[in-house]
């Protein structure tokens, strides 16, 4: 019946008969424990796990696993991502499962004999593809902080994938839309394609008896099935004959991280976040603390002022994002100084009254420094005070498009998120520099944004979304709708966006996300608004300090 809901909402929608607005929305989901991600059987399955006893990371395990399964478009074991976990004694950590560049990579590697980029290389295929982290960094998480058995929160994942699941309108348009790229690739035909050539369509049972077998062997021997054993050993197997260079050696010497949050504050709320390689956390900081030197709140929702302000904000967190940003394992980042408060009033005090900056005129803005795409998230909360937010991603929708003989799992695009040649925009539209160049072993930066805000070092909300470039400030604009304006979680999501990202140098909207009179304004500044598809698929929970109740909500953009 929810997702009967959610679908009739995105036609509604998109036909343009309801408006995203602060106001057109419905009730919050409630309970004492809560699990939402983007497809409602992943949900069903987190659910029971909290139902029956499990804590938040036993949930977010099992949930990794369905959309595994159920959402094969973003939800993985061959890609990776990051995990923000708030324990109930107060402690705060990251853990980074994300793909990392095999050994044989090298900087140029998609790039002809004249240096230019070749066209798909780093996004179709084999090649396109990074060492995997999801299984990985499910099982860390488990093992440190769980308290149910693996074998026992993958089974659900097998069931699904052995019987099969009923296609929703909106896979099928997914699956149609990749159809020629699934043409490609004998594996994907066999698994994607029915009969090697016809799309799946919505109402079709889809079944993946060989995802369920590499599964089973994840459940009977634990991750080292797919860093050492069988499923490494396909792999391998169908790199060698497919011209990728993922070898046996990448995915045994693959580690998971555990990492500093990157934390900050805003209007007395604590934002706990994912820090580098991910540039979704620093990011978000920087754009509040901007953000906090204004009364947003009276300046009101979608205003032309708010809009402005928050334009240009983003517009310098995405121009130091192109430079300073990278794996911290190979280069030193200036977190701190990027999410400092000085930093952020010194951003505030160049912005312009009723004026747009020109993008051209915009650098990092902390000076050079010197050394010393498709994507899933959900958000779990238990009654005992733990929250998970996990963001995890094959990069485009269906990753590299290219499924590993045997194993029935397809393979991340996730190479094309390093800088493949310095000042060239990725699919994203995102532009890079060295610090983001390839190297072996080095994690691609991210824009996920898996995030938890704190009240009195309490749980208040978790939140996150898919959506490449615009994960921050999908992100960023749920969490300002929630403090900024009062709306609760369900207006805050259902609300329309706007994304900034330096270059282009525009103001990506919503169909009927700008009123006639705030475009005017905004383009009297200087602005240049396009419209553009429907941004994100945020997945999020907010919960009461004095009744525990907590307040969860799907967003009917479904963009994923």
């Amino acid at each position: 019946m929810l997702q009967i809901l959610r679908l009739w909402l995105v036609v509604l929608i998109s036909a343009g008969w309801i408006q995203l607005a602060s106001g057109a929305s419905w009730p919050p989901i409630k309970g004492k424990a809560l699990a939402l991600s983007s497809n409602p059987l992943a949900d069903q399955i987190g659910q029971k796990v909290l139902d029956e006893g499990g804590n938040a990371i036993d949930a977010a395990v099992a949930i990794g696993y369905a959309l595994a399964v159920v959402h094969p478009a973003a939800g993985n074991i061959g890609g990776g991502g990051f995990a923000v976990i708030h324990l109930a004694n107060g402690d705060n950590l990251t853990l980074d499962f994300r793909e990392k560049a095999p050994l044989r990579a090298t900087k140029n590697m998609y790039l002809d004999r004249d240096g230019k980029v070749i066209p798909n290389l780093s996004t179709d295929g084999y090649l396109a593809a990074g060492v995997p982290g999801t299984v990985a960094g499910l099982s860390e998480m488990l093992d440190k902080y769980g308290t149910k058995k693996l074998a026992t929160l993958i089974q659900p994942a097998i069931d699904l994938a052995e019987k099969g699941f009923k296609l929703s309108a909106r896979q099928g348009e997914t699956m149609l839309a990749a159809k020629e790229r699934f043409a490609k690739y004998a594996s994907s035909r066999k698994y994607f394609l029915k009969k090697g050539m016809v799309s799946y369509r919505e109402g079709d049972l889809f079944v993946q008896s060989d995802l369920a077998k590499t599964l089973t062997l994840i459940k009977e021997q634990g991750p080292s099935a797919f860093y050492k054993g069988k499923i490494a050993e396909l792999i391998a197997e169908d790199m060698r004959r497919n011209g990728g260079i993922i070898t046996k050696e990448d995915l045994a010497q693959y580690n998971v991280v555990w990492r500093k949050p990157v934390v900050g504050t805003y209007r007395g709320y604590k934002i706990v976040s994912m820090g580098p390689p991910s540039s979704g956390g620093t990011h978000i900081i920087e754009i509040l603390n901007t953000m906090e030197n204004a009364d947003i709140g009276s300046l009101g929702f979608g205003s032309s002022q708010t809009m402005h302000i928050m334009a240009e904000a983003m517009r310098q967190a995405y121009a130091d994002r192109s430079l300073y940003m990278g794996d911290p394992d190979f280069i030193t980042i200036p977190v701190e100084k990027l999410t400092s408060k000085p930093y952020a009033k010194k951003v505030y005090e160049n912005i312009q009254p009723n004026l747009a900056t020109d993008s051209t005129k915009i650098n990092p803005g902390l000076g050079q420094l010197h050394e010393g795409k498709n994507t899933t998230h959900y958000s779990v909360a238990d009654k005992w005070g733990n929250a998970v937010s996990i963001t995890y991603t094959i990069n485009a929708s269906y990753g590299s498009a290219a499924a590993i003989e045997g194993a029935g799992f397809l393979l991340n695009n996730e190479m094309d998120d390093f800088s493949i040649k310095a000042g060239s925009p990725n699919i994203y539209g995102l532009v890079g520099g060295d610090a983001n160049s390839i190297e072996p072993k080095k994690r691609p930066l991210s824009s996920m944004s898996p995030t938890i805000v704190l009240k009195n070092n309490k749980v208040f909300m978790v939140v996150g979304s898919p959506g490449g470039a615009r994960i921050i400030t999908t992100v960023l604009q749920v969490i300002s709708n929630v403090i900024d304006h009062g709306m609760n979680i369900a207006e805050a999501i259902t609300a329309p966006r706007f994304h900034m990202q330096w270059l282009p140098d525009e103001i990506r909207t919503e169909k009927f996300g700008v009123v006639k009179d705030v475009e005017e304004n905004l383009k009297r500044m200087g602005y240049k608004l396009v419209v553009k598809p429907r941004m994100g698929d945020v997945n999020a929970i907010v919960i009461d300090a004095k009744s525990h109740m907590m307040y969860g909500a799907h967003d009917p953009r479904e963009e994923y």
